[in-house]
């Protein structure tokens, strides 16, 4: 007995059973209802992520704190503080919060201070730690706050870039997630 060569798929009879079997299974699933069952998934999951998106730039977030600014009430190697939102849009921030906010100088980068004086508030201040006789004193203008951090030899605070608009806040830390890496 010779063997047999097919040259496609289709002329093989094994093949062929194969094929109608396939495509009958495939024409009796109900489209419909994968089709709904598929829509109903990708609504939950945008729905998700909508809540997930609002939650954390509205509500509350984490943010991870680096540098030894505010050394000793957050570590130099890195701190994650759970931040809420909720007091800067009302308006509740108060002095002595530890606050995250957009850096004057470099505004890709979130920095944690702590509020020392608001808005009409007279602030003496050192310009240089080091020298006591170097003291400043400045009126906290409208719609700005004065932040410092806890670390004065190291933090560039607003004893270097001034008084911080209220706008760059962007929340109000309020408890320490996870301590060094």
């Amino acid at each position: 007995m010779r063997a047999q060569f097919f040259s496609s798929p289709s002329r093989s009879p094994m093949a062929a059973g194969r094929f109608s079997t396939f495509f009958l299974r495939v024409a009796a699933v109900p489209w419909r209802i994968v089709a709904s069952d598929a829509f109903d998934r990708v609504l939950l999951v945008t729905k998700t992520l909508c809540f997930a998106h609002v939650f954390n730039n509205y509500v509350c977030g984490i943010n991870l704190v680096l540098g030894s600014s505010m050394l000793p009430t957050i570590d130099i190697t890195g701190e994650l503080v759970a931040v809420e939102r909720i007091s800067r849009r009302w308006g509740l921030i108060s002095a002595g919060d530890i606050v995250t906010l957009r850096s004057p100088e470099e505004p890709m980068k979130i920095v944690a201070k702590r509020v020392l004086a608001l808005e009409g508030d007279d602030v003496t201040y050192l310009a240089d730690p080091t020298c006591e006789d170097s003291s400043k004193t400045i009126l906290v203008p409208r719609g700005h706050v004065w932040v410092q951090g806890d670390n004065i030899y190291t933090s560039r605070d607003s004893r270097q870039f001034g008084p911080v608009p209220y706008g760059l806040i962007q929340g109000r830390a309020f408890c320490r997630v996870r301590t060094s890496f």
